[in-house]
């Protein structure tokens, strides 16, 4: 799970696997493979390295995933 901000300033976590496409302009929209999409005030190079942060955590080793920061729990 990756968290974005919605242009009204609030939060939003998605899935990181369900990220279809990107669609990069004065604000980022995020299509699912669900068919939900988010407008969002990161840029698609800063969702894009959200994705890959994320992934890197997940596959790094077997420790648990903090499932919302992406991290590594100690």
């Amino acid at each position: 799970m990756i968290r974005l901000h919605k242009l009204n300033g609030g939060e939003v976590v998605i899935n990181a696997e369900l990220i279809e496409s990107l669609e990069p302009g004065p604000q980022t929209t995020v299509s699912l493979a669900t068919g939900n999409r988010f407008l969002v005030r990161e840029s698609a190079d800063e969702v894009t390295a959200k994705v890959l942060e994320y992934r890197r955590a997940v596959n790094s080793s077997g420790k648990a995933v903090n499932p919302i920061a992406g991290y590594r729990k100690e």
